[in-house]
């Protein structure tokens, strides 16, 4: 085994928060609360397995927060009710008892909704129909319906939904929170040019359309004071369009970056909706839109994409492109990620059958069964 030991398992800050390492866990929906998105027992030993494990930052799933439009799954948890709070608080509990920090992710679905337990309809900044279909693996089927285009209330409410979860999760015993704006949720709705076409304060130029993750972060950050972690995590890419490239490249990068940061956002993770990280980051000029990020904000950034290449990982870490790498398939297959890399061990590959025929956890504890993989 190499004696320099890999630049992920160094310390790290995050605001507030103290690291032992450089690994994260990635937020990675699991369809697996109950009908209610209440939490349950067999979650809580999923997020507690990965601390376990060595990871030093836990980030949930996107869970969602409010009980109008924000769902997106069944089976999503949710943190709207006292019963979500106090099950968020028992596991909050066992994941800092094995040792790591844990944030949990607030999303709103916005025009992607495809379950949700308190309303049929949809919304959106416009009236415009999602690309693609919905998504078996999380239970959907179909095309996706034209939302519904927000009206000032619907945004306000929006908003306020976002600062109630995350007053909850506060009280729950998190470390922090991170705004899902990514992956063609509704927060990456706004920003994203084909998905809005307001012509009021939130539509048009890119310094419009970063508005409303401004507002969310800025709003978070008023009501939970300056040293709670508020994160924030962009991506190019969708669910449902994959192959998106914001339209103004470095120019849009560096406006929405630091709109956040003077939001008050703690760090910034970039993802590469289940792509490859070297595929997605480059921007035009060559630099990556990691280290763009790092290079505007002065924030930590937390890469996703392939990051349990370990080669790749060092690479990342060490040519100052991220400070944190957020582990995905990585960590379905390893929840003891970080000790494996630690002690030179070899990795268990991503199996996509880990997730059919749809992505819950039941389903992964039986593939593991068959396969005699042990976690």
């Amino acid at each position: 085994m190499n004696d320099v030991p890999h630049p992920a398992l160094r310390p790290e800050r995050i605001g507030d928060l103290s690291l032992a390492n450089r690994l994260a866990v990635s937020p990675m929906t699991r369809v697996s609360a109950t009908a209610d998105g209440t939490p349950t027992d067999e979650m809580a030993g999923y997020y507690a397995e990965y601390a376990r494990g060595g990871f030093s930052l836990v980030v949930t799933e996107g869970t969602y927060t409010d009980t109008w439009h924000s769902q997106g799954y069944a089976n999503q948890p949710g943190i709207v009710t006292d019963g979500h709070e106090a099950a968020w608080r028992e596991i909050a509990g066992q994941v800092h008892a094995a040792g790591a920090a844990f944030v949990l992710q607030l999303m709103h679905a916005g025009a992607l909704s495809q379950g949700n337990h308190y309303r049929d309809d949809t919304v959106a900044p416009s009236a415009v129909r999602p690309r693609g279909e919905k998504m078996p693996e999380y239970g959907g089927h179909g095309p996706w319906p034209t939302p519904r285009a927000m009206d000032q209330d619907d945004i306000d409410r929006a908003v306020r939904g976002f600062v109630a979860a995350a007053v909850r999760a506060r009280r729950a015993g998190f470390d922090g929170v991170e705004v899902h704006g990514a992956n063609g949720y509704l927060v990456d709705q706004f920003l994203t040019d084909y998905t809005n076409r307001r012509d009021d304060r939130y539509g048009g130029p890119v310094a419009h359309r970063v508005r409303l993750a401004a507002e969310i972060v800025s709003a978070i950050r008023a009501e939970l004071g300056p040293d709670f972690c508020v994160g924030i995590r962009l991506s190019q890419g969708k669910v449902n369009d994959f192959t998106h490239r914001w339209a103004g490249g470095s120019r849009d990068a560096e406006t929405i970056f630091a709109a956040l940061a003077e939001a008050g956002a703690s760090y910034l993770h970039i993802a590469s909706e289940g792509r490859d990280w070297v595929e997605t980051a480059t921007l035009d000029g060559g630099m990556t839109i990691t280290g763009l990020a790092r290079k505007v904000t002065r924030l930590p950034v937390l890469a996703n994409g392939g990051m349990h290449d370990t080669t790749r990982a060092a690479t990342v870490l060490e040519d100052g492109h991220a400070d944190v790498l957020a582990v995905g398939r990585g960590a379905l297959a390893n929840p003891d990620f970080p000790r494996r890399l630690a002690q030179g061990l070899p990795m268990t590959p991503f199996d996509h059958q880990m997730l059919q025929p749809m992505a819950t956890l039941s389903n992964a504890r039986q593939w593991r069964q068959s396969t005699r993989v042990t976690a």
